[in-house]
């Protein structure tokens, strides 16, 4: 029995560490239409080294984030980029999304944005290209709340928009 679990231990490591060692590329995003306010509110999380990659790459490769090395500079970037590379309407129309601020949560940033005032609404497209120009491997996932219902996309290179109906 015991050349058995060997055998096992031998077959099975390598692919234990090398999983350990593969990257994810992802980002969450929750959006909920806040029907008091007439408010949609958007909070996406995202790897901070992630962002940094790709804020350096088109930017300034001395962008730091989340550090003391962190000018103010690099949230004013940060901020540019969320907002050129993320987009809703709702009804076939764009919406002005207000970037409220950051914050950090260990790895990663919280970016918040608002609309307002928002009708409410039928349909939503989400339009999600953050850190798509870094990698092919990149995934948005966007997890969406009107009133009771809740939805979600998973957005990519290949589809980076994604149209959700609440009728």
């Amino acid at each position: 029995m015991k050349p058995i679990r060997l055998l096992l231990l031998l077959v099975m490591f390598p692919l234990i560490t090398a999983a350990s060692l593969h990257k994810f590329y992802v980002t969450t995003t929750k959006i909920e239409y806040v029907s008091e306010k007439k408010s949609l509110q958007i909070i996406s999380k995202i790897f901070i080294d992630d962002i940094e990659d790709v804020l350096q790459l088109r930017y300034d490769p001395n962008v730091s984030l989340a550090t003391k090395k962190e000018r103010k500079v690099d949230s004013e970037y940060l901020k540019k980029y969320v907002l050129q590379k993320f987009n809703v309407r709702l009804d076939g129309k764009e919406i002005v999304l207000n970037y409220i601020g950051r914050e950090y949560e260990n790895d990663m940033v919280k970016v918040y944005l608002e609309a307002i005032p928002v009708a409410d609404f039928e349909e939503i497209e989400v339009e999600n290209k953050i850190l798509l120009d870094l990698t092919s491997e990149q995934q948005n996932i966007i997890h969406i709340k009107h009133h009771d219902i809740r939805r979600s996309l998973v957005l990519n290179t290949e589809n980076p928009n994604g149209l959700l109906n609440f009728e």
